[in-house]
């Protein structure tokens, strides 16, 4: 049986965890965490390029963040449903892999398959936990679900900001695996456009929510429950 993972970031489709994390992936992998990526459709209904050079890019992404895990579960672009069926499928994958920590995206989002996503995840990932809910395998609940707000100006101030700043570049490295999606590109996935090409958004956009903790480059975070804290004396971020 594999090792567990200690961090899982799951996507609607392949590039969106890149755009939404891909920056805190490749932090916690130089931190000497074992983190995969789970994609949940092969992106055939994409305008540009086709699943399989997809599939290809994201390999390629893959290797750039330095993940132990890549998985695609197969469900329909465009069509992603939260039923029986798909939590059922997804908290058997879930099982497998075991995750301590779970990164899902915004409850919100622009792509019906985003919003419907993040609800299936948590869904899932609850159920995965049930010893009856499929016997056939050994239960396992992650024990938090992060959701990537990234763009997303319409949610609640976020939970925590991740830094980034020695990662950020690593993030536009393997954004840039995805040629067919992005070359040339001034939106994508929850990144609306401003008129400059789509690597400065995301620049831009990463600097503002470095800005918020006195750093160059951030990544945003929600949690529905309260964050702790035992030591005062790690509190950072500056007041004044």
């Amino acid at each position: 049986m594999a090792l567990p993972l200690d961090l899982l970031a799951i996507g609607p489709h392949r590039d969106d965890v890149e755009l939404l994390a891909g920056g805190t992936i490749a932090r916690q992998v130089r931190l000497g965490l074992r983190v995969g990526i789970l994609d949940l459709t092969q992106g055939e209904m994409g305008t540009r390029g086709s699943a399989e050079l997809r599939a290809q890019e994201a390999e390629r992404a893959a290797a750039v963040l330095g993940v132990a895990e890549r998985r695609n579960l197969g469900l329909p672009d465009a069509g992603i449903t939260n039923t029986d069926d798909t939590r059922r499928q997804l908290a058997r994958l879930l099982r497998e892999l075991r995750p301590r920590i779970v990164i899902a995206p915004a409850p919100q989002g622009r792509h019906p398959d985003h919003r419907v996503a993040s609800e299936l995840i948590r869904d899932a990932s609850f159920l995965a936990g049930l010893a009856k809910f499929d016997p056939s395998t050994a239960p396992h609940r992650p024990l938090k679900v992060l959701y990537a707000i990234a763009f997303r100006e319409d949610q609640i101030k976020p939970t925590f900001v991740a830094d980034i700043s020695d990662t950020f570049e690593t993030k536009l490295e393997a954004l840039r695996c995805y040629a067919s999606q992005f070359e040339g590109a001034t939106q994508a996935g929850e990144v609306f456009p401003t008129g400059e090409p789509l690597f400065d958004v995301v620049r831009h956009q990463a600097a503002h929510y470095g800005s918020l903790i006195r750093c160059r480059f951030g990544e945003p975070f929600l949690t529905h429950e309260t964050m702790r804290v035992d030591d005062f004396r790690a509190l950072e971020v500056s007041t004044f």
